[in-house]
């Protein structure tokens, strides 16, 4: 090793730890000696052998294992590769009290010997050591080792000699008391022994623990003193330099382990801290020590990247000599070292992009007095000097991939170098002038002289920049290469709008050199942009630009356009508007030479506001007068005269009202309202959604938030899209042809602001009319608007006559005048003199008519025209009706009086027969609403003067009542009952309510038992009417009745009354049965209890003969002379307050005369106590051999087979069937399968109405709750 008197040299990737050596080698008994050349170099040739050959070893083999580096302030461990630089031990290099550099610092100190006589240790080597402790604790230093290396010499030196210990242990008892492991015995270290690897396997061990523990010590320390030194910023005299050369040696020692984050972290610290002083210091809280970075700035050659640490500027900070572009291009260069060693060198890129802005902000913040310019070339020299930095340390590849990183310096470099051609007089068209060129000579002596590092490099930054000011053409070509690189760049990543904004910049710079060509190709790509995302004051100001290169190349058609967009801009100045308003009049008042007129887009020169139709429905009939009425805001600041404005038409053969859809922008009162923003250029409306995000663990919410759906309509580039309200280009010339329709009106003069305009719309040929463009003309510009959205449409009708009828109310009654309108709509047809309707009599529905009667017509708008008279004449098959004089498209009202009887249909019978002839009595237990129809269609035919075919109307007239007539008995007296319900929402008066027989039978007699024969019926409600029924002889069979009554309104005068009657007939009147139930307690009980058995006993008597009819229903069999018929009973508790114990239903034989009666005894058992009605009980005719037809049976007359098994088998003789009922439900009598249909069956049948009386029926029976008989002893102590 040689030693290195002078100060080491700060370079960041060749530092390592120190550790001194003090070697002492003993040969053949002889005192070490030091030489001055350096610690690896002793007296006599073997040990510098031996030395060296461990020295190259150690150094090799330090670094190869890592170790795991704690940290304290809970910083995360690491694990590092440490190395030492090997020197010879100088008092010198122990720090001084108040050094803190930690690169020259000695972290650990090794003592070497190779003693292994006791003698010549205790002379000599003891004595060395000593004083080599000595020195170390006066300066105190603890962290040291001594190595002791035992060799081969040992063995053949003294082979008769045995001492007692040994030198390591003597060394140990002397100098390692309490800290053992400070001396180390080396054995052999040259040999490749097990033993020798072993013992230097765990020296190098002991000696990297070492290493790192005073490391950790004296780097702890170091920051402690630092944070320190930190803290006192506040105090006077406070030097931010010196900080800055002590935060900075700890960024040195980190670099030095190749802890290149760390290291980034310090600098990043000192740039945080020092942009807050000088934020500060622009808020009025300045420092001291800023106003040595406030002196004027004499030197801009850019940022040196190219060595790792830039010297000059290091002694400048040192000194506290260097400025504020010093300081920063030192730190920032720094910086980027690291973050190339760490392989980031994109964000290289990035903060020099924040660098070069924030050093301008900071510069105007401390009021520093720079050059003018200066700060452009500082910014183009440090932009290039940071790209191609980039450049030397990645492949094209690389950064042809990351163009996103490096655009942003080369755009910031194209406008820096814009701003010099400006400065130095390089962009104007006659060149720079001699202030130019003074300022030029400036501006390249503040460059400097160019630095050792660059100067063979022929594309340097400095000879860019240079070249570049010494020329218009080197300018010229130097800015176009910049300035298309970062186009083709933005363009490649996708950035359309960053692109057109420089080339924006590159259209003023051709503008400057008077070549607008160009200039316009560029600010017609900006323009799109502008447009798209409506950017309304960039958009004023490229236009205006356009306009200027198109008036310079003579394009007067775009010109035009463009000067009508301005004209109509509120971001302009009247005066501006008015100029290019006069430019637009000025070439329209000139001479046609046969050029074709020009044509603008109407969106620049008026703002449709709506159309509105008179009529409002913009629906006319051929011939019709239709009114449009325009209101438009015209948008120039002059009052401009239009010779003509039209509007085309398109004309389709549709329908009248199959375009109402079409029409859905137009309004009720007729209106379309035009919107202030075309919708092809008005932005879709915001489409927000709920974002979140769950841990896949737990399903815990981890974040939420808002996306847009619809990110890329709003913001994306839409260069295909062309807006109908700001167009690029201008539409085609509109060609109107003579004999098109169209709307137009000429000689107009448009104001400034609102203007009406009315047009009057042809109608001559039935179909729709849609309005499709709009012109306006003046001289030989025209504005056009090639689509009118939303769609304004109209339509002409040509409708033949029609004729309708219709109830003034809702529904019409029958049996009263009711009033009907004639509505006839003459359409195209005119009503002549004589004209008349022909209306057919029929007898259900006459027409009540006057001998004259008052019509109105009234216009195609429903406006009243007149009145005339009308003449009616009957005669009994035709009633006539004569017409006034009508104009076609014109309506005639007139109302006429219909009376439509109510016919007197039949009930239908009670008794009807089935289809293989049996009568079916199903229906015979409900009364019914029967009163025939409840509506009546009359068909009415009209003649009609304009067609050869009648028209035939249909009227529904409604029956106000409904009727239903019930048959009741008491005993054997019989009443007939009659419900009439009013089903209209019409009060009614009823009288003369009367009931009669109609064959006249002399033995029978209707009886009223009404005491009222004039009552008013409500709506909806009903009145109720009662006949006692006698007869003296044998009761009839069947009756033929009618009910009949008159009715009027209740508050129309007799006169008005009308006639209603019902028909109806009844059958089977007579009572044949009675039925009497009695109830009784058990023995010794005077009333029955609940849960005890009660006897029920149950009379059935014939009170007369059956008659031949009811012999027919009834099957009779005689036994011994005995003619009997079977009846079937049934009891019954639908209300469930009994429980029929036993047989609860059975077939009885009956005999067949008058007074037979037959007793059944059943038990039941109350359920409740109370008043309890008596259980139902009812009574059918039993046929037990029925056979089945092939229709399916009646469920609720026939029984199923296993019945008729049961019933047949052993119920002649009052059989009942068993069975428990509970809750009164009735079930079949079996459940087996169903009989194959026709085989006979029994069968049940209901009798008429009337035929049985159940004499019981509403009694009740008291029932007494049951006694409790169990009582409960309870003992209470």
């Amino acid at each position: 090793m040689e030693a290195h008197e002078e100060k080491p040299i700060i370079y960041t990737m060749e530092n390592k730890p120190i550790v001194t050596c003090s070697i002492f080698w003993n040969i053949h008994l002889s005192l070490p000696k030091y030489s001055d050349e350096g610690p690896s170099k002793c007296h006599g040739a073997g040990d510098q052998n031996l030395f060296t050959a461990l020295y190259s070893s150690l150094t090799q083999q330090l670094p190869r294992e890592p170790m795991e580096w704690r940290r304290s302030y809970g910083r995360a461990p690491k694990m590092i590769y440490l190395e030492a630089n090997f020197v010879q031990f100088k008092e010198e290099l122990l720090p001084k009290e108040g050094n803190k550099a930690l690169l020259t610092f000695p972290f650990l100190h090794i003592y070497w010997t190779d003693c292994c006589d006791t003698e010549a240790y205790k002379a000599s080597v003891k004595e060395d050591m000593q004083r080599w402790q000595g020195v170390l604790r006066h300066h105190g230093t603890v962290d040291w080792l001594i190595v002791v290396v035992e060799g081969d010499n040992k063995k053949k030196n003294k082979t008769n000699i045995l001492p007692r210990t040994s030198i390591v242990d003597k060394i140990r008892n002397d100098f390692c008391n309490k800290q053992s492991d400070r001396c180390v015995a080396l054995s052999d270290p040259l040999k490749e022994s097990s033993r020798s690897q072993e013992s230097w396997s765990s020296f190098l061990t002991k000696l990297r623990t070492l290493l790192l523990m005073s490391f950790t010590r004296n780097l702890g320390r170091f920051e402690d003193e630092m944070r320190t030194l930190r803290e006192k910023r506040t105090e006077p005299g406070w030097s931010f330099c010196d900080y800055f050369m002590v935060q900075e040696e700890l960024a040195f020692v980190f670099e030095m382990l190749q802890q290149f984050e760390d290291a980034l972290v310090q600098y990043d610290e000192l740039d945080a801290l020092f942009t807050q002083y000088v934020l500060n210091f622009g808020a009025g809280d300045g420092a001291n020590w800023l106003g040595s970075f406030c002196q004027p700035v004499r030197s801009w050659n850019g940022l040196l990247l190219r060595r790792p640490i830039d010297m000059e500027k290091r002694e400048l900070i040192q000194r506290g000599e260097a400025s504020l572009l010093d300081l920063r291009s030192y730190l920032f260069s720094r910086q980027c070292t690291l973050l190339i060693f760490l392989q980031r060198p994109w964000e290289v890129t990035t903060r020099a992009l924040e660098l070069l802005h924030n050093c301008v902000q900071e510069l105007q913040l401390l009021e520093v007095s720079v050059v003018s310019g200066a700060l452009d070339c500082w910014v183009f020299l440090s932009c290039l000097e940071v790209l191609h930095r980039i450049e030397g340390c990645c492949d094209r590849t690389q950064l042809d991939a990351n163009f996103s990183h490096t655009v942003g310096l080369w755009t910031y470099a194209t406008e820096k170098l814009k701003s010099l051609g400006d400065l130095c007089g390089l962009v104007s068209e006659n060149g720079p002038n001699s202030e130019d060129l003074n300022k030029t000579v400036d501006l390249l002596a503040g460059l400097g002289a160019e630095r050792p590092e660059t100067a063979n490099s022929l594309q340097s930054p400095y000879k860019k920049l240079k070249e570049s000011l010494s020329s218009v053409e080197a300018f010229e070509k130097q800015y176009l290469e910049l300035s298309h690189a970062a186009m083709e760049m933005y363009r490649a990543i996708g950035r359309l709008r960053s692109a057109r904004l420089l080339g924006k910049s590159l259209a003023e710079f051709y503008m400057r050199k008077g070549d607008p060509q160009s200039a316009e190709n560029f600010l017609q790509d900006s323009l799109k942009s502008y447009m798209s995302e409506s950017w309304n004051l960039p958009l004023t100001h490229t236009r205006r630009q356009i306009a200027d290169c198109q008036k310079q190349l003579q394009k007067m058609d775009e010109y035009l356009q463009t000067s009508a967009l301005l004209a109509s801009d509120a971001n302009l100045s009247d005066e501006e508007r008015t100029h290019f308003c006069k430019e637009i009049l000025t070439f329209a008042s000139q001479t046609p030479e046969g050029k074709d007129r020009v044509a603008l887009s109407m969106s620049s020169f008026t703002q449709l506001q709506e159309f509105r139709f008179h009529p409002a429905s913009a629906l006319i009939h051929v011939g019709a007068t239709l009114q449009l009425e325009l209101r438009l805001c015209s948008l120039m600041p002059l009052a401009v005269h239009v010779e003509q404005l039209a509007a085309s038409i398109h004309f389709t053969l549709e329908q009248p009202g199959t375009v109402a859809q079409k029409r859905s922008g137009q309004s009720a009162d007729g209106t379309v309202t035009f919107p202030t923003v075309s919708p092809v250029s008005a932005p879709p409306p915001l489409e927000l959604c709920e974002i979140q995000e769950h841990s896949p663990s737990d399903n815990a919410l981890n974040s939420a938030g808002v996306i847009c759906k619809n990110m890329h309509l709003l913001i994306g580039h839409h260069d295909s899209t062309t807006s109908l309200d700001m167009p690029t280009t201008a539409p085609s010339a509109v060609f109107m042809e003579d004999g098109a329709q169209m709307l137009k009106t000429n000689d107009v003069t448009l104001l400034p602001g609102n203007n009406s305009i009315i047009f009057t719309a042809p109608s001559q040929k039935p179909g729709t009319y849609t309005l499709r463009q709009l012109c306006a003309t003046v001289g030989q510009v025209q504005f056009v608007l090639p689509h009118i959205y939303p769609v304004v449409q109209y339509e002409v009708y040509s409708q033949e006559p029609q004729l309708t009828i219709q109830p003034l109310t809702d529904n019409l009654l029958a049996g009263l005048p009711q009033q009907v309108k004639f509505t006839i709509l003459t359409g195209h047809y005119t009503v002549k003199k004589g004209d008349a309707l022909q209306l057919s009599n029929t007898d259900s529905m006459p027409v009540l008519h006057c001998a004259t009667c008052t019509a109105r017509i009234l216009s195609s708008t429903g406006e009243l025209v007149g009145e005339s008279a009308l003449s009616i004449q009957s005669s009994e098959k035709v009633t006539s009706i004569s017409l006034p004089v009508i104009p076609p498209y014109h309506t005639l009202e007139f109302l006429l009086d219909v009376l439509c009887h109510i016919p007197s249909c039949p009930a239908r019978m009670e008794s009807e027969r089935l289809t293989n002839g049996e009568i079916s009595h199903r229906s015979r237990s409900r009364t019914r609403f029967n009163s025939g129809k409840t509506f009546i269609d009359q068909k009415v035919s009209v003649d009609c003067p304009w067609s050869i075919y009648s028209t035939l109307v249909s009227l529904t007239f409604h029956v106000p009542f409904k009727v239903k007539h019930t048959l009741l008995s008491a005993g054997r007296r019989k009443f007939i009952q009659i419900c009439l319900q009013n089903v209209s929402d019409t009060n009614f008066r009823l009288t003369n309510q009367t009931l009669a027989e109609n064959q006249h039978t002399p033995s029978l007699e209707l009886l009223s038992l009404n005491t009222n024969t004039h009552s008013v019926i409500v709506s909806r409600q009903c009145v109720f009417s009662v006949w006692e029924l006698r007869w003296s002889g044998t009761p009839p069979l069947s009756l033929q009745c009618v009910f009949s009554a008159s009715f009027a309104p209740a508050d129309a005068p007799d006169a008005a009354l009308k006639p209603y009657s019902y028909d109806f007939t009844l059958e089977s009147v007579s009572t044949l049965y009675s039925v009497r139930a009695e109830i009784c307690p058990v023995a010794g009980e005077q009333h029955c209890r609940t849960g005890a058995l009660c006897r029920l006993e149950v009379s059935l008597t014939r009170l007369i003969e059956p008659s031949e009819t009811d012999r027919s229903d009834e099957e009779v069999s005689e036994t011994e002379g005995l003619r009997t018929s079977r009846l079937m009973y049934e009891v019954i508790d639908n209300n469930s307050n009994w429980a029929v114990c036993g047989k609860s239903s059975g077939v009885v034989s009956m005999p067949v005369s008058a007074m037979a009666t037959h007793k059944v005894h059943m038990e039941i058992m109350p359920l409740f106590a109370g008043h309890l009605p008596f259980p139902n009980i009812r009574v059918f005719k039993y046929l037990p051999h029925h056979t089945s037809p092939v229709i399916q049976p009646d469920p609720d007359s026939c029984l199923e087979n296993d019945n008729l098994f049961l019933l047949d088998k052993g119920l002649d003789d009052q059989g009942d069937t068993a069975s428990l009922r509970s809750r009164g439900s009735v079930h079949s009598l079996g459940s087996g399968e169903q009989q194959p249909r026709g085989l006979p069956m029994p069968k049940r049948e209901a009798f008429g109405p009337g035929q049985v009386f159940n004499s019981t029926q509403g009694r009740q029976v008291l029932v007494l709750p049951a006694a409790d008989h169990h009582i409960m002893e309870v003992n209470v102590t």
